[in-house]
């Protein structure tokens, strides 16, 4: 098949969870015998045609919050629409205005909608509104969604109606990565907590160095990251962590080894995201077994299980960093029994399959002449009793 894969920044992966999966889903789907076309923001010096067998297509985008990605999205339609690809992967809900013209030109279409986008302070007004529109064309105009995970997954089965097609992430085992890549930051293995995570408030950055802070921690809290469009959010993090000492910032790390040594040698992971799905930083540390204290929602209870230590505050979090310090045999412990679970289900090789089997079903069914023919849940064509099932979400009432 001719598979194209639009809607992210493009690879190589250097921000989050869409280019992540791009990038090991798409190179598996190459060494599968497709053909395979990811379309990528241009970034100026990078001039690559090709990345681990997928080609790659540059086109500019507007540099502004509201607009890079759908102008980088709008050209990349423009660009597919001349090709024809069999199938187009498009990542991201707020691109749902551009799925009529693929489908249009006759190409099926499955949209990755990822988690809640509507929650996040940068969305709020108008962008969450737009998000929340978004969702709905999405399910409207997709010929198949993605969920990432069972979450989001009953998310949109109880808001909208409609099945999606549950693939999750995937993240490798790192067993063998080593340790000398550490001492460019003056950190020992096993003697580090750490936090990888985009500078936004749904991250939890500042709770979780306000937790570090308040607890008895002998190890340094090292947070790898920053964001584009997040100084104001940047700057109050700052401001905490030098309001005591052993939070150390140290910015974006792009080399993968690198990134990978301090993954498996911390004592623990600090995961504070909570509005996405299955994030592809969690399942590292996972994989690096590395023993993860989550904040306490649904999407990271689904993925840690018994596994993980939760917080939902700065004083929970202070406990989770305290008592990995005083029990470093049960720490080990956690993060040994995360590798068993992400090997069981997270594993990018029975991602990429089902991304296969997903494209494969589209390009053999074609789309419909009407709007998308997303898969309903029971019930939802009757208009009455999806009616009723919306006014009970936006009321807030659930069944029992």
């Amino acid at each position: 098949m001719r598979v194209a894969m639009l809607g992210t920044r493009g690879v190589p992966a250097r921000y989050g969870g869409f280019e992540t999966c791009v990038e090991e889903v798409g190179g598996r789907l190459a060494r599968m015998g497709h053909e395979v076309t990811v379309y990528c923001r241009d970034r100026g010096a990078e001039r690559t045609t090709e990345h681990r067998g997928m080609r790659l297509v540059r086109l500019p985008a507007l540099r502004r919050k509201s607009l890079e990605t759908l102008s980088h999205t709008g050209l990349s339609v423009g660009h597919a629409l001349r090709e024809r690809p069999d199938v187009a992967l498009v990542f991201n809900a707020a691109n749902a205005p551009f799925l009529p013209l693929l489908r249009a030109r006759g190409i099926p279409v499955a949209t990755h909608v990822d988690g809640l986008e509507w929650k996040r302070a940068k969305w709020a007004g108008a962008g969450a509104r737009y998000y929340r529109a978004a969702e709905s064309l999405a399910v409207r105009w997709s010929d198949a969604l993605i969920s990432d995970s069972r979450g989001i997954q009953h998310y949109y089965a109880e808001r909208f109606g409609v099945k999606s097609d549950y693939i999750p992430y995937g993240a490798p085992v790192l067993d063998t990565v080593g340790a000398d890549g550490l001492a460019e930051y003056g950190l020992r293995a096993g003697e580090y907590h750490l936090m990888v995570a985009r500078f936004e408030p749904e991250n939890h950055l500042g709770l979780a160095v306000a937790g570090y802070l308040r607890s008895g921690a002998r190890h340094p809290l090292v947070i790898v990251g920053t964001a584009p469009y997040s100084d104001a959010y940047t700057a109050r993090v700052r401001k905490l962590a030098d309001g005591g000492s052993g939070v150390r910032l140290v910015g974006a790390v792009w080399d993968q080894r690198t990134l990978n040594q301090l993954y498996a040698n911390a004592l623990t992971y600090v995961h504070g995201h909570s509005v996405g799905g299955t994030n592809p930083s969690l399942l590292r540390a996972m994989g690096a077994a590395t023993s993860v204290s989550a904040f306490d929602v649904e999407f990271n209870r689904e993925v840690l299980g018994p596994h993980g230590a939760y917080f939902t505050d700065a004083e929970s979090l202070a406990e989770c960093f305290d008592r990995a310090e005083e029990r470093p045999q049960d720490t080990l412990d956690r993060g040994r029994a995360q590798v068993a679970e992400l090997a069981e289900h997270y594993d990018w090789d029975l991602v990429a399959r089902g991304y296969a089997e997903l494209a494969e079903r589209l390009s053999s069914s074609g789309t419909s002449s009407g709007g998308g023919n997303a898969a309903r849940s029971p019930g939802a064509s009757n208009p009455r009793a999806a009616g009723v099932r919306r006014w009970m979400w936006n009321k807030g009432v659930r069944r029992r």
